[in-house]
């Protein structure tokens, strides 16, 4: 068989992502802090893009007459600056004097840290009797701290970061565990709690022995085996638990580094009359126009700078149309689910309807693909408060008369029912079922009832349950 070369002609046709359609695909599920920081790199890196400033209008001054003119200048006359030396004092020292003695000072610098946990124990301990060599043990101790406030190495460990013995690391964590909070550097639960009651001087028999051996009993409310293990009375055991309560089983958490988190909403939602008003969150984002300078400088470029200007000229003016096509399909989408869940924007969480992408890519006549990323990390504010867009998609359940409830309009409704209830005697969850079916004909089974209120991250009956 020899071989040999030939050629072939074949028509194929195949999808090209272009650097464009990249582009717009990518603004598309920005978040709007994120499409801000996107905006603001290609201002920087763009030389054809500019941002429009917003004219304000002047208001015209009237002419005044010469008598006029003359208690104007008295008016509004700057006689301390004219006078100089010879006043009092000047306007420049008395705004000498009057200035922030930070000026020249960062802004960041001006601002206080807050305190973290570590940085608070290293403090006390700088300002307490511990010498160089318990600090430099300490160290290591507090920097396996967790931010609950439990150590979390073992003597081991901690001797293979300093070298030193089992006796000096376990002195050092028994002065750090008194030290501000109380009870921090502690290996258990157990040893937090007694640590405090040892520095309040709660030195009851039975308290000890409650933190010490009975806390998983406590958590399952297993009062009454208690009560006959002490020989005391109900009454009596509670005011034992309200004194543990007292104490701070996460001594650490008053120094946790986890900020908030602040959203910003892309769309608001108002109820004007009977209809609803969209309104796109436009604040701080720049206005965008074409450089005039630039634009101009093209008629007598030379050949190789006519083609760098037609390229950043072609990708301004791509910019400029993708934040367009972005905003347009933001507003279209918003309409869409004000349509579709209008009894929501109406009443609230509880006519939440069950919704799926491919009914709004339908109804705005766009692909599902472009809903799901133009519903990514977008928040709206409406009157029932800030939701995520991707909210108001939500699986279906049937009623007894063939139509379909929302599932996040029916964990509203479980957890506005353990809300309600006696907590001596929590609903359990086959009880939940069978209210829903009941009286809001909701089919669900017990199963459901509990992966929902799992996802709400609210216990079941049995933890519900207070017995005082």
């Amino acid at each position: 068989m020899g071989l040999e070369l030939r050629q072939q002609l074949k028509l194929s046709q195949q999808l090209v992502m272009t650097p464009q359609l990249q582009q717009a695909i990518k603004l598309l599920q920005l978040s709007r802090l994120e499409l801000l920081e996107t905006v603001q790199q290609e201002l920087m890196e763009n030389p054809f893009l500019d941002e429009a400033e917003t004219e304000t209008e002047i208001p015209e001054r009237e002419e005044l007459t010469e008598s006029q003119a003359e208690e104007e200048l008295v008016r509004t006359a700057d006689w301390e600056n004219y006078l100089g030396e010879f006043s009092s004092t000047s306007k420049q020292a008395a705004s000498r004097d009057s200035e922030v003695p930070e000026e020249g000072v960062s802004f960041e610098a001006r601002l206080a840290s807050k305190p973290s946990l570590e940085g608070h124990l290293h403090w006390q301990m700088r300002l307490s009797n511990f010498t160089e060599r318990e600090i430099e043990i300490g160290e290591a101790v507090i920097g396996n701290i967790d931010h609950n406030g439990y150590l979390q190495a073992s003597n081991d460990e901690i001797r293979s970061m300093v070298p030193a013995t089992d006796e000096e690391i376990d002195n050092l964590v028994h002065r750090i565990q008194r030290l501000d909070p109380v009870g921090v550097c502690a290996r258990t639960p157990q040893e937090c709690l007694e640590v405090q009651m040892e520095v309040l001087g709660y030195d009851d028999p039975i308290l000890q022995s409650l933190v010490r051996d009975h806390l998983e009993d406590l958590e399952k409310n297993r009062y009454k085996p208690l009560a006959r293990k002490f020989k005391i009375s109900m009454e009596e055991l509670k005011e034992y638990l309200d004194l543990m309560q007292t104490l701070d089983p996460m001594p650490g958490t008053n120094f946790s580094s986890t900020e908030p988190h602040y959203v910003s909403p892309d769309v608001f939602v108002y109820k004007y009359g009977d209809e609803f008003v969209i309104i796109l969150n436009e604040d701080g984002m720049p206005r965008l126009q074409m450089n005039s300078f630039y634009m101009d400088s093209m008629r007598g470029a030379v050949e190789k700078e006519k083609e760098y200007f037609q390229e950043k000229m072609r990708s301004a003016a791509w910019l400029m149309k993708s934040l367009y096509q972005r905003q347009r399909t933001l507003y279209k989408v918003v309409e869409s689910i004000i349509r579709f869940q209008k009894e929501f924007f109406e009443v609230g969480v509880t006519k939440l309807k069950p919704l799926i992408l491919k009914e709004v890519a339908e109804d705005i006549e766009m692909h599902e693909s472009t809903v799901s990323r133009i519903t990514t990390s977008k928040y709206v504010s409406t009157p029932h408060g800030i939701f995520e867009l991707k909210f108001f998609f939500n699986s279906a359940l049937d009623l007894d008369d063939g139509s379909q409830v929302g599932s996040e309009s029916v964990k509203a409704l479980i957890k506005q029912m353990i809300a309600e209830e006696d907590t001596k005697k929590p609903l359990s969850d086959e009880k939940i079922g069978e209210i829903l079916k009941d009286k809001l004909e909701v089919n669900i089974a017990r199963r459901t009832v509990a992966k929902y209120r799992s996802a709400m991250g609210i216990p079941s009956s049995s933890k519900r349950k207070q017995y005082f």
